[in-house]
């Protein structure tokens, strides 16, 4: 079992900029792939970025793309998302995940390990 946790996030005007970092502990981190979820009130959880446990490999849902960078560093057992030009539809719970290598980045049900969420919100 990985365990992840989550600091950061917070409030930022549109148009800002934000980093969230998740840190894991437990079994190898660099044995995982590693997502970012979201899910916004009312709404089901979404993909948002991912990537491979080499970091070799990412993925972004398109509403993201350009603005969002995903990022890792296995000897800090710590996956971040660099978050710019935010929008106030980017606000959400941001989640991170695991998943076993191999498998395709975005799909949601290949992550079994979720952190306890943070809380990001954009204002106009």
């Amino acid at each position: 079992q990985v365990q992840l946790v989550e600091p950061g996030g917070g409030l930022v005007q549109a148009g800002g900029s934000l980093r969230l970092s998740c840190a894991a502990s437990g079994r190898t981190f660099s044995n995982y792939n590693m997502g970012w979820f979201r899910q916004a009130p009312g709404l089901e959880r979404e993909f948002v970025a991912a990537i491979s446990r080499s970091g070799s490999s990412t993925d972004y849902t398109d509403s993201v793309k350009g603005r969002f960078t995903i990022s890792r560093d296995n000897a800090k057992n710590t996956v971040y998302l660099q978050m710019n030009s935010l929008k106030p539809e980017d606000t959400a719970v941001y989640y991170c995940a695991t998943a076993p290598a191999g498998g395709i980045l975005s799909w949601k049900n290949a992550y079994h390990n979720w952190g306890q969420g943070t809380q990001v919100t954009v204002s106009s």
